[in-house]
């Protein structure tokens, strides 16, 4: 009787490490692979305006942002979760809504996994806390409307209606950065640095 083999479900970084999707480890997880990988995935399937896409890493680093403007005076270590908010995309690419709904709940299942270990490997419980995760999704979705209406076509209005219209105080001087992914690469991981040496 012929046996199936089973599919690969490892992908080999840049570091050399290999990462099984499937059952990530911590050990496995290098900032360098989440920095660069996130720098080259393009938020809205990159259809937006400018010469560079906006990658997740940009995007990650504007939530960040938000979410620590909100907080004020805030604890490193859900800095550091806003920032990696999306970090399991740096490997299974960023889904739009309307495809994770088509795709069901097998990438969510797949995304809780790799986000449990990334928390691991840099100091964070493998789930964090719902009143904090709130928050970050909250700070996200000011993202999301900021990079409607400025690089994806939408009018104010429809995002309004999609994302909810945030404070315009809380998004004061913030702007959406499109630059080469290597500057955004580079300031993902400096600023992923800053938390940890906060964080210790």
């Amino acid at each position: 009787m012929k046996q199936h083999k089973q599919p690969r479900a490892w992908q080999r970084m840049l570091s050399g490490r290999r990462l099984d999707l499937l059952d990530p480890t911590p050990v496995d997880i290098e900032i360098d692979d989440i920095a660069h990988g996130l720098a080259f995935v393009a938020r809205w399937n990159g259809q937006t305006h400018g010469d560079f896409a906006y990658s997740v890493a940009e995007h990650s680093l504007l939530v960040e942002g938000l979410f620590s403007r909100m907080e004020g005076s805030v604890d490193p270590k859900w800095q550091m979760a806003a920032l990696l908010h999306d970090a399991p995309e740096y490997v299974i690419g960023d889904m739009i809504s309307p495809v994770k709904a088509a795709v069901g709940p097998g990438y969510g299942a797949l995304d809780d996994r790799l986000t449990a270990a990334i928390h691991l490997r840099f100091g964070l419980p493998a789930v964090i806390p719902q009143t904090i995760k709130r928050k970050i999704k909250k700070a996200d979705k000011i993202s999301a409307w900021m990079e409607a209406i400025q690089i994806a076509g939408f009018s104010e209005a429809e995002a309004d209606r999609l994302f909810g219209k945030p404070d315009h105080a809380l998004i004061e001087g913030f702007s959406i950065l499109l630059r080469p992914p290597v500057e955004t690469r580079n300031a993902y991981a400096a600023r992923h640095a800053a938390l940890l040496e906060r964080m210790s």
